[in-house]
Formats: structure tokens, C-alpha cells, sequence
């Protein structure tokens, strides 16, 4: 079974590629049309007040994405960043060069003297680095919304997680270097740092797994691609285990929301509680795809003799029986008070079908989440055996 470390270092790896902080050079070389698709987009009223909105950030993947919602929207948006990829997202946009962490350089100095309503840092990992930015600016934004994660939380294996649930410390608070076991405490002690800084003017967003178009790590991408194939697919479990995701347009579209609601306080992001199996969402892969995929539910004990492990080779899918089962059980009513909507679960597999589409061959040859074709077909031919000496002990 995967293991909490095993869990979080997917997680982590996975959310640092979201924000940019990968090597996004070797991505734009991945595709061949960068720019960001929502047919959503056009449709999208213009605020009668529009933001003064300063990104750290805002070039990986949920980046791009939430500044388009807010462009769309007639928001001023100002990007801080390295200036390292993907300069040609949004040339129109006023992009400010810098490193915010200050032991490397002064880059913060270059925020200095400038006035915006709210600030979005999707790219706060360190505390240090956190406290470092949300001082500076507290006299200089009226809002700092933080983006975190769900991996904050110390118990993972507590069903019903909601934002008052007991977040992960660390013995030794000045410790730095981002692992499995140090992610998760850190995420939270960074928002602990912008918390002490703007006060009651800061939101938190915990977002679960992320996917739809753009996102590199294929830890939903894997289904609906494999499922548009056909054939017999091999499934996790009993397709009765729940699942939790959001789709990236829709975690920008509550971001900026946040800000024009002027909404304080900590909120869970993810597809709500109870509401679709493992089972419901590979039926809505097949029915975007419209493939003759067949379903083959093998347990999780099968599947950890085949080394085939939850999460990673089976992405999306926790088992119930796992020491990780409440992050597939977290709470986002209070998220869903405040205006949180999630699209269809269809939709998304549209889109990012579509959008796999038009990456290059190379890399649509190799899922970098999931299994080989090889794999699931030997995995496959064991779970057969396996059924066929079963059926003849009762015999």
C-alpha cells in the first residue's frame, strides 16, 4: 500500500510543476499550440470593479489559467516572477522580474513604492520566503490569497476533513529542504506566515488534485486517455472508493472570486464529499470519449502484488481501506458557501482529452502517471488466472 511519505512526494512533485517551479523549458517543447483554451472564457462578464491584482507567479498551471479568468473578468493583473518560461503566455500583461526569496538577491525590492488591492502567491512553499513577501506587501495590498494544498493536514487517514481538522508541525520549525514528510508542514506554517502578516485580510486555499488542460504531471490525464482507447482497461478496486479533484479553471474562477468578494478565511478546494465514485468517473471518461472501454475492478491487495500502487500507478483513486482514505473524504461546504462551482465531471474529461491532443507525439507516447500498456496487460492476464482458480476451487 502506498505509504503517507509515497503520497506526499507525488503530491508535492506534482503541485511544484503546477506553479512553474519545474522545468517548464523541457514543457513548452512538449506542445504545439501554448496558450490557454476555455471556451468558458468568452462568455465571462466583465466586473463593474475591476482589481489591481499583483501574481507571484502565474506561469506553471494553475497560474495561467486563473490570470486568464481574471483578464476576462477587466482585471488589472501584474506578474512577479523569474521571467524564466513562457514570456509569450501574456506579452500584454506588465511582468515585474525578481526572485522573492531574499537570501538569493534584492528581487523584492522591485515591489517596492507600488500599491495593489490583492496579491495571489501560488508559489509560496518556505515560511521564510512566505513571511518575506507578505510583510513587504501588507502595507501595499489591501488582500493576500495564498494557495496551499490538503496535504496541510495531520491526519490523513480522518474522514470528513474540514478546515478546522489539525494541520502537520515540524520539530524543528527552521527547517527548509521540501519532502514527503516536510510539504505539508511547511505549506501550513507559510500560511501561518501570511496569516501573522495581513491579518484578517488573508485567504487560504487548500485545493486537492488539480487536473485539466495544461497539467503536465498526468495524474488524472492518464484516465480519460486510456479510457479514449478502448478496450478492456484495468480499474482499481470495487469502483465504489470516492474520489476528489478539481478542475484548474474552476479553482481560478473561485480564486478570483475570492478577491471580488473581498472573502477572508481558509477554504478546501476540491469536488465535493460523497459525490462521485471511482466507478462515476471513469463512466465519464468513456462517455466523453464515446470508446468500447470495458471495466476490470481489480482489489488493491491484487494490485500491490502486480506492484501496482494507488495514487501513482492508479492515479486519482485512494483506497478506503488506506492510511491516506480522508483525503478522498474532505469537507468544502464552506468553500461552496463563498461560491465554489465545479463543472461537469464530462467536461473536464473533454477538454483535457482535446488538449492532450495537441501535444507533441513524443509526449503522447509515454502518461507520466499510470501504467504501460505492457503492465495492464500482464496485470490483466494475472487477474484472469487468478479468477479462473478461483471459479475451479468451487467446482
Amino acid at each position: 500500500m502506498t505509504t503517507r511519505r509515497q503520497f506526499i512526494n507525488s503530491t508535492m512533485n506534482a503541485s511544484i510543476a503546477a506553479v512553474g517551479l519545474a522545468n517548464t523549458t523541457t514543457f513548452a517543447k512538449e506542445i504545439i499550440k501554448e496558450e490557454i483554451e476555455d471556451s468558458h472564457l468568452n462568455t465571462i462578464k466583465k466586473t463593474d470593479k475591476p482589481l489591481r491584482i499583483l501574481f507571484l507567479g502565474g506561469t506553471g498551471f494553475l497560474g495561467p489559467h486563473t490570470v486568464s479568468h481574471a483578464v476576462a473578468r477587466g482585471h488589472q493583473v501584474t506578474l512577479f516572477n523569474r521571467g524564466r518560461s513562457k514570456e509569450e503566455l501574456f506579452p500584454e500583461l506588465e511582468t515585474i522580474i525578481g526572485d522573492r526569496d531574499p537570501n538569493i538577491g534584492d528581487g523584492l525590492k522591485n515591489l517596492k513604492g507600488r500599491q495593489w488591492d490583492s496579491v495571489i502567491d501560488t508559489s509560496g512553499y518556505v515560511p521564510r520566503i512566505v513571511d518575506a513577501s507578505s510583510r513587504l506587501l501588507k502595507d501595499h495590498c489591501e488582500q493576500y490569497l495564498f494557495i496551499s494544498s490538503i496535504s496541510v493536514y495531520k491526519n490523513l487517514n480522518e474522514l470528513g476533513l474540514d478546515e478546522k481538522s489539525a494541520v502537520a508541525t515540524l520539530q524543528d520549525t527552521a527547517f527548509e529542504s521540501i519532502n514527503g514528510e516536510t510539504y505539508g508542514p511547511l505549506k501550513a506554517y507559510s500560511e501561518q506566515a501570511a496569516e501573522n502578516n495581513f491579518t484578517s485580510r488573508t485567504t487560504v486555499i487548500r485545493p486537492g488534485l488539480i487536473v485539466g488542460p495544461r497539467d503536465r504531471t498526468d495524474r488524472y490525464t492518464y484516465w480519460p486517455v486510456r479510457v479514449a482507447k478502448g478496450g478492456e482497461v484495468l480499474a482499481p478496486g470495487d469502483g465504489k472508493d470516492f474520489v476528489q479533484y478539481i478542475d484548474v479553471r474552476d479553482l481560478g474562477a473561485f480564486i478570483i472570486h475570492c478577491l471580488e468578494q473581498k472573502t477572508m478565511g481558509i477554504f478546501n478546494a476540491t469536488s465535493a464529499m460523497n459525490t462521485e465514485t471511482s466507478m462515476d468517473m471513469l463512466n465519464h471518461c468513456k462517455s466523453a470519449s464515446g470508446s468500447d472501454a470495458s471495466f476490470t475492478w481489480a482489489d488493491a491487495d491484487f494490485l500491490e502484488k502486480q506492484n501496482i500502487q494507488a495514487w501513482s500507478n492508479m492515479p486519482v483513486w485512494i483506497p478506503r481501506q488506506s492510511e491516506m482514505a480522508g483525503l478522498s473524504y474532505v469537507s468544502v461546504t464552506e468553500a461552496e458557501k463563498h461560491g465554489l462551482v465545479i463543472r461537469p465531471r464530462k467536461e473536464t474529461a473533454q477538454d483535457t482529452l482535446s488538449w492532450f491532443g495537441n501535444l507533441r507525439k513524443a509526449r503522447r507516447k509515454t502518461l507520466r502517471a499510470g501504467i504501460s500498456q505492457k503492465k495492464e496487460s500482464e496485470a490483466l492476464s494475472a487477474w484472469h488466472l487468478s479468477r479462473q482458480k478461483v471459479d475451479a476451487s468451487k467446482t
